[in-house]
């Protein structure tokens, strides 16, 4: 039986006791549901800036989109033709971050294996539960390609191989927040939260109280805990409950482990909140996925990339959490007792 669930809300801004309420723009951006809350500004200050940040996001749902014309489409099909191609120089720089990014995680965060997601299906709007064709599996499995196989020089971007692909699925999101940011302080708007489908950014307070937003439980409606965000901190989660379909009693997410080329099956939900810096939304949402395949293995892969806040709930529907993570959580009544398990410093 086919499932499809779209990308589910991480965080639930939790009301607070108060007026006046934070201005609210919503639309259906990166195939989930987008939040701009606004507080301490007037409607008159509040709508336009929202209205630049959502327009930000079509421009780069359009630039970016792996399987629909694009910038990104347009570089693939050069890549596939063995040519290079000069693309923007906000492109080459977002390839050349997550290719960075990339190599500190060992190579489990892969924005270049758009082949092997849009072999499991997960490249399309709808899809169908099917296995692909154990000799696709087979073949990428011997003939592994990756985003170390992007030469980028300058703007002008080719390949080692032809069977190279990029899908910026597992970045675009957290990028969108930096720039959502960057746009709402240049408009002098200081107090705001952005939610792009569960990857949330802080900008100052909401009328003076903390912003609160709650992770959202993986197999329950409604959040597992509640934190309240801080001034710049960004927040990410994967899950296996936002894109997948079942087959045979058994769940395949969009989720790609790199090296066995199969959905990773080990975690149900990983969350990371990285504190204020330049790209703490990419960061949140590239170092959930390394983090989430990389299964029992979390922790020290978790110190490498400087990660020390993060949660982690597995197969079973255990719960492990940092000690710094655990201090930040307010868990709901009837969550199950979680572990604390400590990040080796990197």
């Amino acid at each position: 039986m086919q499932r499809r669930i779209f990308p589910a809300l991480l965080a639930f801004l939790l009301s607070a006791c108060g007026p006046p309420a934070p201005y609210r723009q919503e639309s259906y951006v990166f195939g989930t549901r987008v939040e701009i809350l606004v507080a301490g500004a007037g409607e008159t200050k509040a709508r336009p800036a929202a209205a630049a940040v959502l327009g930000e996001f079509d421009r780069l749902h359009r630039a970016y989109h792996a399987w629909r014309p694009s910038e990104l489409g347009d570089l693939n099909a050069a890549l596939a033709d063995g040519k290079t191609l000069e693309v923007s120089a906000e492109m080459a720089a977002v390839l050349g971050d997550a290719q960075r990014f990339s190599a500190r995680s060992g190579g489990l965060f892969d924005p270049g294996i758009g082949r092997l997601i849009g072999a499991w299906g997960f490249q399309s709007d709808e899809y169908t539960p099917a296995l692909p064709d154990p000799a696709i599996l087979a073949d990428w499995r011997q003939n592994r390609t990756g985003i170390a196989d992007l030469l980028i020089d300058g703007r002008r971007v080719g390949g080692r191989s032809r069977r190279l692909a990029i899908d910026l699925g597992g970045y675009l999101k957290g990028y969108a927040l930096d720039r959502a940011a960057a746009i709402l302080r240049a408009r002098g708007i200081g107090d705001a939260l952005i939610n792009i489908g569960g990857n949330v950014m802080a900008l100052g307070d909401k009328n003076g109280e903390p912003w609160r937003v709650g992770i959202q439980h993986p197999r329950q409606p409604g959040p597992l805990a509640t934190l309240e965000l801080r001034d710049g901190e960004a927040i990410g989660t994967s899950g296996d409950y936002q894109r997948f379909f079942e087959l045979g009693g058994k769940r395949y997410c969009h989720l790609i482990d790199p090296e066995s080329g199969e959905p990773a099956a080990r975690t149900q939900a990983l969350t990371v909140l990285i504190p204020p810096r330049p790209g703490a939304g990419a960061l949140s949402d590239m170092a959930t996925k390394p983090l989430f395949i990389a299964g029992d293995r979390w922790p020290e892969l978790a110190g490498e990339l400087g990660i020390d806040q993060a949660l982690r709930i597995d197969a079973a529907g255990n719960i492990a959490v940092s000690p710094k993570m655990r201090q930040r959580l307010e868990f709901m009544n009837g969550a199950p007792r979680p572990v604390e398990q400590a990040i080796p410093a990197p």
